[in-house]
């Protein structure tokens, strides 16, 4: 076994071993201020797993979300909360500071949107490094497009589920012209479906893409087993093809992340393409780092000469995710069906 291919093997342990902490994909929250017919609605949606939420919640220094949300709605994967302000205008927000408390101690972020009474808007970003912001509503920024591709990059690199897919491909090919050819369907497909669930144009339930994404990692950990025992399969001799259909599976998934906040209107293009670039970035540095640490390994890792050894080492992260991914999908379906 080449040091390689060891080293991957250790990065393999270490995803299966995060795991258990960060077993779901994690979508954005949303919050919007707009205008109404009595005064402002305030809007708050955050995603959910089942009954289990994020402990996220979001204040304003002027006291619009002092109290009580006017109407609450736990309904499929989400949880939104509304207020209504009477008698107020967005403008109102001009320095204000918007926090959203428990945001530093998660690894997802807030789309912020606010609507002025002219009909212009903001689109602004809080993450965990920066929880709050303060309203410049007099000087409205549009649409900050590098908002979506920030987007796009935190979605992929704190989605252990893609990235343990992507890692299995490296375990399963190897750095060579075939794992150029898988990752480019993989990345072909998930931008087709990215494309449609995000215009609208198709609307899978988000709790079986995640099913089926946790089954095509399973489905990736029994084909390393076959590959290791010496069997064949299409897998095996044509790891594009598996890999285009599952990342179909997978552009869905990504896709979730635009259904939480929308697209903004006038910009739907530029904004879809920025978050689709995110995600690339995001999958080609996971890649270049697997491949720049097994570039250092040939150079600075060497397991004693024990066949024993060898076979543990090998065997031991595969059937770490299978494992794991295991775990996903029982998960995951109990929720589908609930």
């Amino acid at each position: 076994m080449s040091r390689f291919r060891r080293l991957l093997m250790l990065l393999a342990v270490l995803v299966g071993c995060a795991a258990p902490a960060l077993a779901h994909e994690i979508r954005p929250a949303y919050f919007e201020v707009r205008p109404d017919a009595a005064g402002v609605r305030v809007l708050w949606k955050q995603p959910t797993q089942g009954a289990v939420a994020l402990s996220l919640h979001p204040t304003l220094s002027n006291g619009w979300l002092a109290g009580p949300p006017a109407v609450e709605d736990r309904a499929g994967d989400h949880l939104t909360r509304t207020w209504r302000i009477a008698g107020a205008r967005p403008e109102a927000l001009q320095g204000v500071r918007l926090s959203v408390v428990g945001l530093e101690r998660s690894i997802t972020s807030t789309v912020v949107h606010v609507t002025l009474s002219d009909g212009r808007s903001q689109d602004l970003v809080l993450t965990p490094d920066h929880p709050a912001l303060t309203f410049e509503v007099e000087r409205p920024q549009g649409l900050a497009l590098a908002s979506y591709f920030r987007l796009g990059v935190e979605h992929i690199l704190t989605g252990l589920d893609h990235l343990s897919f992507v890692l299995g491909l490296l375990l399963l090919i190897g750095p060579n012209l075939r794992l150029l050819k898988a990752v480019t369907a993989f990345t072909v497909a998930h931008s087709i479906t990215l494309a449609l669930v995000a215009l609208g144009l198709i609307a899978p339930k988000p709790a079986l893409i995640e099913a089926l994404v946790a089954l095509s990692i399973l489905f990736l950990a029994l084909e390393l087993i076959r590959q290791r025992r010496g069997g064949d399969s299409l897998t095996l001799r044509h790891p594009w093809a598996i890999a285009f259909i599952f990342g179909l599976m997978h552009g869905c998934a990504f896709a979730g992340a635009l259904a939480e906040v929308g697209l903004p209107k006038g910009a739907v293009a530029p904004a879809l393409l920025l978050f689709n670039l995110g995600v690339e970035a995001g999958q080609i540095a996971f890649i270049a780092a697997a491949l720049a640490m097994g570039w250092a390994a040939r150079r600075m890792i060497a397991l004693p000469r024990r066949p024993e050894l060898a076979a543990v080492a090998a065997a031991l992260p595969i059937y770490l995710i299978g494992s794991v991914s295991t775990l996903w999908v029982i998960e995951r379906v109990v929720v589908l069906i609930h």
